[in-house]
C-alpha cells in the first residue's frame, strides 16, 4: 500500500508518496544519537516515554553491557509509524571500536540520520561516517543536537559541515535561542530574499525551475519544495535540522524532515530474492537469528531459503520483526522491509541471501591488534572457544583462530574498550571468565621481488600434484590476486581452484609468520595423474609451492600507520610534537585558534599503542585523541616484529606436513 503524505509549506502544499524507509541513525559517541532514537520512538508512539541513557531506560540499549557502561556495543531495530509511513530504526554504535557494527549496518539503510553535537562539531568520526555514507551514496539528513548546551554556536557548526565535510546543505530551521534551557526553533521563513535564494537552488538543480528562473517568471512553492525535496532524496543537498533530544526540542521537526527529504524502500516480491544479513544474534531458545534487510524477492516461513556461499538452501524456521528486545512473529519478510530470519544455521554477519552479490560494502574499520584469550578455569577452554565462535559469527572482524593441538585461542580486536566488552559479555551470556594477553600489533608481509616456487608431491603413494607458483609484489592496498596461465587440457579447472582455495589458506602465515597481502601468484605449471590423484594432494603441495615462491622472492614487513587528529591547549604543541617525531610519525602543520591546538599526525601503530593515555594524562584529560586506520607501508624488520609459526610449517617440515594434511599423525 502506498500512503499520500502532504505537508504544507506556509499556505503552499507538495505531496509526497512513501510507504516503509530503513533508517540508521549513525553519530560519533556522546552526539546523543541513542537519545534522538528514544525521542522518535517516542512521537511514533512505540514507547510512552522517551527512554535515557544516563538511567539505562533506552529502549534500543537493553543489553546489560550497554545499561552499564551508558553506551551502544551492539546494533539495534525498532519501528514506528508516523503520518502512515513505517519507520524502521537501526540504532548504531559511536564509539570506534565498535565501527564493524556499522559498517556492516550501511548496507541495509536506505537513508540515515547523521547526528552532530553543536557543542563540539564536527568530531573525526562524523568526518569518517560522512566518507562512508558518501562512498555508498545514502542520502543523509544532518541532526544537530545538543543546541541547548552553554556556549554551542549554530552558525560555526554549519560552516564547518560545509567545509569539513563539502556538503550542500539545504536549512530546514532558524534556531531561536541557544545555550540555554529554553532553546526554542521554528521553521525557516522562505520568504522574500530567502524564497530568492531558494528559487536559484532549485534552478541549479531542476532545468525545468532553471527555465522558469532565467526567465524572470514566478515558480509556484510547490515546485520549489518539491525540486528540493528530490535532491534531498537523491543526495544532491543535505537537509539540516537542530534540536535537543534531552529537552524533546525539534523532534517533530526532525521526524516531519525525515518523511520528507529522504527516500522509501525499494523492491520488488516478485524479483529474484537478494538480501544482507547485517547482523547476527544468538536467541537461547530459537537460536541463531540473522537479521536481513531483504532488497528483493519475500521470505516465507518454513520456506528454503538460498544462499550465496552455500549450495544448499537452508530452511527458514521462524521469522521475527524486533522493537528493541521486545519482538513479534511474522509469516513472511517481504521486499524492502528488515527482520530476524532463524534456521539458516551457517550465516554470518555480512553474508548475502540470493544469488546476487552485493556491492553494498563500506570498510570503515581494520583490527590492527591481535590477543590471546585464556580462560580462568583450563576445562573451561573447550566452552570458552564455543562461546568464542558465536561471537565470531555476530561479529566475523574477531577472525577467531582455534589451534587445537597447541590449545590457543586468537582474536583480532580494534581497541581495548572491545576487550573490557567482550570480557562482560562472555559473562553476562556464558557465565565464563576469562582473560586476555597483552595486544600486540598486527604486521603483514610482501614479496619483494619476483620469486618462483615449485613442489612435486608425488611420493607416497597414492598421490600425485605438481604445482608450480609465481609470487610478485603489488602495490599498497592491492590484496591478493590469483591468476592462472595454464589450461584446462594442461591441469583440469577443478584442480585449479583447489589451488586457489589452498594458497589464500596457506597466505594467512608468511616467512615473517604474518598475512601475506599486495601480491599477485599465477599459477603457471602444474600436473595431475589420472590414476593416483586426489583433490587432496592440491591442498597438501600448495602451500610447499607458496612458501617456496616466497623465500625466493623475499619479503618485506609492513607495519600499519594510524592517522590521529589530536587537539589540546596550545602549551601543549612543543611536546606533542616532539612526541610524534619519537614515535616515528608525520604530521601536517598544527591550526591554533583561542588558545588551542589540532592536529593531524600519521603514526606507527605499534610505537603509538599506548599515546592517547599518555596524552590524556600530559593534558590532565582535557586533550583530544582520535585514531583511525590509515594504511600498511613497509617498515625495517629490526623496528618490527616477527610471529610465532602456529601449526606444522609445510616447508621446513615437509614430512609431517604431509601426514598432518593426509590426517595420518
Amino acid at each position: 500500500m502506498i500512503y499520500q503524505i502532504s505537508l504544507s509549506n506556509g499556505k503552499e502544499r507538495a505531496t509526497l508518496k512513501q510507504k516503509m524507509m530503513n533508517l540508521g541513525i549513525l553519530a560519533h559517541v556522546d552526539a546523543g544519537k541513542t537519545s534522538v532514537t528514544e525521542q522518535l520512538l517516542y512521537l511514533g508512539g512505540s514507547i510512552r516515554q522517551a527512554g535515557s541513557v544516563d538511567r539505562g531506560t533506552a529502549q534500543t540499549d537493553w543489553l546489560e553491557v550497554e545499561r552499564k557502561r551508558g553506551i551502544s556495543v551492539k546494533t539495534a531495530s525498532s519501528c514506528l509509524c508516523y503520518q502512515g509511513v513505517q519507520i524502521n530504526l537501526i540504532d548504531t554504535p559511536g564509539h570506534v571500536d565498535f565501527s564493524g557494527e556499522v559498517e556492516r549496518t550501511l548496507g541495509a539503510l536506505d537513508c540515515s540520520v547523521l547526528v552532530i553535537s553543536a557543542a563540539e562539531g564536527v568530531q573525526p568520526q562524523t568526518r569518517h561516517l560522512w566518507r562512508a555514507l558518501e562512498q555508498l551514496g545514502i542520502p543523509t539528513l544532518i541532526f544537530v543536537n545538543k543546541i541547548d548546551r552553554a556556549g554551542c554556536d549554530c552558525e560555526a557548526v554549519l560552516l564547518q559541515i560545509r567545509e569539513e565535510l563539502g556538503a550542500r546543505l539545504f536549512i530546514t530551521q532558524t534556531v531561536l535561542q541557544a545555550g540555554m534551557e529554553d532553546c526554542s526553533i521554528e521553521p525557516k521563513d522562505y520568504g522574500g530574499k530567502a524564497r530568492e535564494e531558494l528559487a536559484a537552488l532549485a534552478a541549479d538543480l531542476d532545468d525545468a525551475v532553471a527555465e522558469l528562473y532565467l526567465a524572470d517568471k514566478p515558480i509556484a512553492g510547490e515546485l520549489l519544495m518539491q525540486t528540493i525535496s528530490d535532491a534531498c532524496r537523491q543526495r544532491q543537498l543535505t537537509p539540516v535540522c537542530f534540536g535537543s533530544a534531552k529537552l524533546g526540542v525539534g523532534m517533530e521537526a526532525l521526524l516531519q524532515s525525515i518523511i520528507r527529504y529522504l527516500p522509501a524502500a525499494q523492491g520488488s516480491d516478485g524479483a529474484p530474492l537478494s538480501g544482507l544479513v547485517y547482523k547476527v544474534d544468538h536467541d537461547p531458545v530459537l537460536g541463531k537469528g540473522a537479521h536481513i534487510r531483504l532488497f528483493n524477492g519475500c521470505i516465507k516461513s518454513r520456506d528454503p531459503v538460498p544462499l550465496l556461499n552455500s549450495d544448499e538452501p537452508e530452511k527458514a524456521t521462524q521469522i521475527r520483526r524486533f522493537n528493541g528486545a521486545k519482538s513479534q512473529s511474522l509469516d513472511i519478510l517481504h521486499a524492502g522491509e528488515i527482520a530476524a530470519v532463524y534456521g539458516l544455521g551457517s550465516l554470518k554477519a555480512g553474508d548475502i541471501v540470493g544469488k546476487q552479490p552485493l556491492d553494498r560494502f563500506c570498510p570503515l574499520t581494520f583490527p590492527l591488534l591481535t590477543v590471546q584469550v585464556l580462560p580462568e578455569q583450563e576445562q573451561d577452554l573447550t566452552a570458552l572457544a564455543a562461546a568464542l565462535q558465536e561471537l565470531a559469527e555476530e561479529d566475523p572482524l574477531l577472525d577467531l583462530e582455534w589451534l587445537k593441538e597447541e590449545r590457543e585461542l586468537h582474536l583480532k580486536i580494534t581497541g581495548k574498550i572491545q576487550l573490557e566488552i567482550l570480557s562482560e559479555l562472555l559473562w553476562d551470556r556464558y557465565r565464563l571468565r576469562a582473560q586476555f594477553s597483552s595486544p600486540s600489533v598486527i604486521y603483514k608481509e610482501t614479496p619483494a621481488k619476483t620469486g618462483i616456487g615449485l613442489e612435486r608431491y608425488t611420493m607416497p603413494k597414492p598421490c600425485w600434484a605438481v604445482v608450480e607458483l609465481k609470487a610478485e609484489p603489488l602495490p599498497r592496498g592491492s590484496g591478493v590476486r590469483f591468476e592462472s596461465a595454464i589450461k584446462e587440457k594442461q591441469l583440469p579447472y577443478r584442480y585449479q581452484h583447489h589451488v586457489e582455495l589452498s594458497l589464500r589458506d596457506a597466505l594467512k602465515q608468511g616467512l615473517y609468520g604474518w598475512e601475506v597481502t599486495d601480491a599477485r601468484f599465477t599459477l603457471t605449471g602444474g600436473e595431475h595423474h589420472h590414476v593416483h590423484t586426489h583433490p587432496l594432494d592440491f591442498f597438501v603441495a600448495t602451500p610447499i609451492a607458496v612458501l617456496r615462491a616466497l623465500t625466493d622472492s623475499g619479503a618485506v614487513l609492513l607495519e600499519p600507520i594510524v592517522r590521529v587528529t589530536l587537539s589540546a591547549g596550545e602549551e601543549f604543541l612543543g611536546k606533542t610534537i616532539r612526541d610524534i617525531l619519537q614515535m616515528r610519525g608525520e604530521f601536517d602543520s598544527p591550526a591554533v585558534s583561542k588558545g588551542v591546538f589540532s592536529l593531524e599526525a600519521l603514526l606507527p601503530a605499534a610505537a603509538s599503542l599506548e599515546y592517547p593515555i599518555a596524552f590524556r594524562s600530559m593534558t590532565s584529560g582535557k586533550g583530544s585523541y582520535y585514531s583511525e586506520f590509515y594504511r600498511y607501508q613497509e617498515c625495517p624488520l629490526e623496528l618490527g616484529a616477527t610471529a610465532r609459526r602456529r601449526g606444522i610449517h609445510p616447508l621446513l617440515e615437509r614430512s609431517k606436513w604431509i601426514l598432518h594434511a593426509r590426517s595420518a599423525l
